[in-house]
């Protein structure tokens, strides 16, 4: 059965009939009547009936008229089309297309605004170019007349005081470009959506997961390219290409990207370069004594700017900063911008903020797991994922490049990765409470905060085959929930938070990156039972909030309850669109595809009938 329908007249009566609370959505929470009468092209009348029916409709409707149709030709068989179905085929054909960014001529206007703070946003987007990257500095020149942008080189020495000298003056880092028959073009990238409209460090790896298995290997070659060009050209892997980042750096997955590239294409000319910046990102920015590597041979976070981080919204850090202006009789603004512009000096606020920004360079912002003490931890997923790098090393050295690559031979990447494997064991492994934990360097304490990072190990295959069936015995039952796995348990917070805010990284809520590195993890053991179990749960999920409500497929979930509604800080990015949502969310788009690449057919069938986990588990 085939429907020709006029978009604009049916959009109209669909809405006014069914989007009873205004959103320009059809959700459960719309009280319409849940039923629309369409006419086919045989002439027969058809009856849309219920919620995730009516909301397929609008969709298809919306990408017909996004493609400048008047008439929208749509078989029954889109508007009935199984949720498991319809989620990955929106993903693989339109979320990643929505989140694709370059920056270039035809790429810069959707860059202009930075939405994450309104005191940001500019007319014109500053573009910031590195000091040696004289075909980009020119390049952007060049279109500077003709677009609302200021294109600006940056000095041969970033320095923290340089950076927070145009923290008032922010904008985009500039990413590779490429000339190819006199033609300029940028090397594009996925953005992890909503407010995030950036290139981002570890989002960009979870998100390669999904475009890989999607076919998008050229794109997720085009986002290594693109960490490459950071590492040589700003010394890291960025938290993201915002002028403000350019001292802080990401959980590092260069060397998961680079294999997993190379396992597709076999590119071994592509593969040696890449092995040679990773190489050199390991040295330089995890391994330097005093900085990010700590005496005990183990790796911290360690963000080096100064002061407030500027993506932060004006009153986000009042209850901090309200004692010392208190003290002073002072307003907390006028406290800031004393302490801002260093009229004011203050060793417990440069303390505060050293950790603050360091708990953003972690990806876990924020989470009381390390806030406050994030630059002093030994953390658990920091140091299983360098004994990652270490291991890769060694495998791609010994069977690509015959045991020797530039001086380097497998043996000795083996011989730092047992080195931390013993340093891990020493410090972060509890063989009483058969888990890992985070290990504090000041008070040489290991902290007692379970959260889903103590099951990282498994991902790394850092674990011996006894540890990881300790791990899987005594963490998952302590952090499984109705939806996956919790960022934490609820009496590692239940403590600290009673009168204080939820964070976003504890529970009840739970990320795709750690459902998918757990994913794996249990795999890599032969745990097969629990991983189908956890895939499961996480990807019902999903799509009973997918099927709920209008397609949204948000940022982080409340595990708990099983829901996106998720009150926690910054809100649920994802959520805020209109007919039908244009992006997903990055890295969930990709638990969503990965999730499906894992999981038995037969549980596929019972996800597409919602068969709720409590009658499967």
């Amino acid at each position: 059965m085939i429907f020709r329908l006029n978009i604009e007249d049916t959009l109209n009566k669909l809405l006014h009939q069914e989007d009873t609370d205004g959103d320009k959505k059809i959700t459960i929470e719309d009280k319409g009547p849940k039923a629309f009468k369409i006419s086919a092209v045989s002439g027969e009348d058809y009856v849309v009936k219920g919620t995730y029916h009516l909301s397929n409709l609008l969709q298809e409707l919306v990408i017909a008229k996004n493609e400048g149709m008047e008439i929208a030709e749509i078989p029954l068989s889109k508007i009935e089309e199984p949720p498991v179905n319809r989620i990955s085929r929106m993903i693989k054909d339109y979320f990643w297309k929505g989140l694709t960014r370059t920056i270039d001529e035809k790429g810069i206007l959707g860059l202009l605004h930075d939405t994450k703070n309104k005191t940001l946003t500019s007319n014109k987007l500053r573009i910031y170019t590195p000091y040696n990257d004289s075909l980009a500095f020119n390049y952007y020149k060049n279109i500077e007349t003709s677009l609302p942008i200021e294109v600006i080189q940056l000095p041969e020495t970033i320095t923290p005081q340089f950076v927070k000298s145009i923290n008032n003056k922010s904008g985009i880092l500039s990413l590779k470009i490429e000339k190819q028959n006199n033609h300029i073009e940028g090397v594009p990238f996925v953005v992890p959506g909503g407010r995030f409209n950036e290139m981002y460090g570890w989002d960009s790896y979870f998100e390669s997961i999904g475009l890989l298995i999607d076919g998008k290997v050229e794109l997720v070659k085009a986002m290594a390219d693109n960490f490459q060009y950071e590492i040589e050209h700003y010394g890291k892997i960025l938290n993201a290409n915002r002028s403000y980042y350019l001292t802080r750096t990401q959980p590092p997955f260069y060397t998961s990207l680079i294999r997993e590239v190379f396992e597709i294409t076999q590119d071994k000319e592509w593969l040696k370069s890449h092995l040679t910046t990773a190489i050199k990102e390991y040295q330089t920015v995890w391994m330097v004594e005093g900085k990010r590597l700590t005496d005990n041979g183990l790796n911290r976070y360690l963000a080096e700017g100064i002061g407030f981080p500027p993506e932060c919204e004006e009153g986000h850090f009042d209850s901090i900063i309200k004692p010392f202006a208190d003290k002073l009789d002072m307003s907390i603004r006028d406290y800031e911008k004393d302490y801002a512009n260093g009229i004011i000096s203050n060793d417990a606020l440069d303390t505060y903020f050293i950790h603050d920004r360091t708990v953003r360079e972690s990806g876990h912002d924020t989470s009381y797991r390390i806030e406050g003490i994030c630059a002093d931890l030994n953390l658990v997923e920091l140091n299983a994922m360098l004994y990652k790098y270490e291991t890769d090393f060694s495998e791609i050295i010994e069977t690509e490049f015959k045991d020797n690559f530039k001086g380097y031979t497998a043996t000795y990447w083996k011989e730092r990765a047992n080195a931390r494997k013993v340093a891990v064991n020493k410090n972060l492994w509890n063989e009483s409470k058969g888990m890992y934990f985070d290990y504090n360097v000041v008070t040489k304490k290991q902290s007692n905060f379970v959260a889903a990072t103590t099951l990282t190990p498994l991902w790394s295959n850092l674990c011996s085959q006894n540890q990881a069936e300790q791990l899987v015995k005594t963490a998952i039952p302590l952090l499984k929930e109705k939806g996956g796995i919790a960022g934490s348990t609820k009496s590692s917070i239940d403590d600290i938070s009673k009168n204080q805010p939820q964070r976003q990284w504890d529970y009840p809520n739970g990320w795709a990156p750690h459902q998918m590195m757990i994913w794996k993890g249990l795999l890599n053991y032969g745990f097969v039972d629990d991983a189908q179990e956890l895939i499961y749960r996480w990807l019902f999920m999903i799509t009973k909030n997918a099927v709920d409500y209008n397609c949204t497929i948000p940022e982080k979930y409340d595990v708990v309850e099983a829901t996106h509604k998720v009150f926690a800080e910054y809100g649920n990015v994802g959520t805020d669109f209109e007919y039908i949502s244009q992006e997903g969310f990055g890295w969930m788009n990709a638990s969503y595809q990965y999730g499906l690449s894992l999981l038995e057919n037969s549980y596929i069938e019972k996800l597409n009938n919602l068969v709720k986990p409590e009658f499967i588990f």
